[in-house]
């Protein structure tokens, strides 16, 4: 189905990485949601006036809100389609994170309402006239909200928005929420019991639940949360099948916006090698990341002495001890500062944020490990922290 809906509606709809693409992602769904909402606030709207029911105008209101949702969506893909200008050299994709911290909002609030006018409901007393066409009309709605949460769901898993992933959850929710209110619809009908105002609080309490649980992954983005592990990857993976690249270290990938990635990083080179060529090499690499990952990658060269057998036993004694001993550690840049008396071996040392703690312990180690292979060693270690 959202196959379907994405060939109908969307051009060019496998290009998830084009800026333009994303963005007719984003007015498709907006488009949809404007659409099938308009329906949904009519119907539930008659069904509220035939039986009185606060759960279905809650549940009305719901739906006018998510109406309202999917032009705030709308309007959020167009200006974070915006190119860079020179208020915003990075470019607008980042408002498409204030888009779906909005929708949590509205989402938020309407959870509140729909509890308060629950609780007005239960202690007014008042009673529910529901009917066959009720039930109809909220079965649907029901179908309809389905459909609308897989097709957004589809959207959203393609091309990795918050935004529209909200959209797919309210959809969700309002499907629940609705089958409550059709459950109680038919109790109703067939005995006097009436739970209209409980229902109207367990919708609520759900509306509330979801919108929690929304505002930690639409506000993680804005403050800055750890990069794709997948794009990491293969920004690495990119860089390290270039001939004449020895390692990679200190890859930081900052995010503008789903489709905005600049990073930064230390690629190893042969030193023996005409500082011309690798420096080609970079450039090389920084174009290549552009082409192929629409990452803005900035390379900073480090050129490690292959030649020297005292760095390449010292490189190799670390490196086992690391592996053994501290495995989620790693090392780089290690070289030597000879003296009269001692010689320094320096080194920077990465270490996952979670083991800070031991910092002083993995330098104690490798202290007594340099002295046991050659007394006048001293370790000069800068601690860094792993940003993948």
């Amino acid at each position: 189905m959202t196959t379907l809906f994405k060939k109908l509606f969307i051009k060019n709809y496998k290009d998830t990485t084009n800026p333009t693409v994303r963005s007719a992602y984003g007015t498709a769904s907006g488009v949809l949601g404007i659409v099938g909402n308009a329906f949904l606030v009519i119907i539930k709207l008659i069904a509220a006036f035939l039986s009185g029911s606060i759960s279905i105008i809650a549940d009305a209101i719901n739906n006018l809100t998510d109406f309202m949702t999917s032009i705030i969506t709308l309007i959020g893909f167009k200006i974070s389609g915006k190119s860079a200008d020179k208020e915003h050299p990075f470019g607008h994709a980042r408002f498409e994170y204030v888009t779906a911290l909005l929708v949590v909002c509205v989402i938020f609030f309407i959870g509140f309402e729909t509890g308060r006018s629950a609780l007005e409901k239960i202690f007014s007393a008042s009673e529910t006239n529901f009917s066959l066409i009720t039930c109809i009309i909220l079965g649907v709605s029901i179908l309809t909200k389905i459909l609308l949460s897989i097709v957004f769901h589809g959207l959203g898993k393609d091309v990795e928005s918050d935004a529209i992933k909200a959209m797919s959850t309210d959809c969700r929710n309002d499907a629940i929420s609705t089958t409550a209110v059709l459950i109680c619809s038919i109790i109703s009908i067939f005995t006097s019991v009436q739970l209209d105002g409980y229902v109207g609080i367990a919708v609520s309490l759900l509306v509330l639940f979801s919108a929690i649980m929304l505002i930690k992954d639409t506000i993680n983005p804005l403050l800055g949360e750890k990069p794709n592990v997948e794009l990491f990857n293969k920004i690495k993976n990119l860089i390290l099948s270039h001939k004449g690249v020895l390692d990679v270290h200190e890859l930081i990938v900052h995010c503008y916006g789903p489709t905005q990635f600049f990073a930064t990083v230390h690629i190893e080179v042969d030193a023996k090698v005409d500082v011309m060529i690798s420096h080609e090499l970079a450039d090389e690499i920084e174009r290549d990341c552009l082409k192929t990952l629409n990452v803005n990658l900035v390379c900073h060269l480090d050129p490690i002495n292959l030649s020297d057998p005292e760095i390449l036993k010292l490189t190799t004694l670390l490196g086992d001890f690391l592996k053994t001993n501290h495995p989620y550690a790693s090392f780089h840049d290690l070289r030597i500062v000879k003296g009269p008396s001692f010689t320094n071996v320096i080194f920077d040392l990465v270490l996952p944020f979670d083991k800070d703690g031991e910092q002083s312990k993995i330098k104690t180690e490798i202290d007594e490990l340099l002295k046991q292979e050659e007394n006048k060693y001293y370790a000069v270690i800068e601690f860094e922290k792993s940003f993948d």
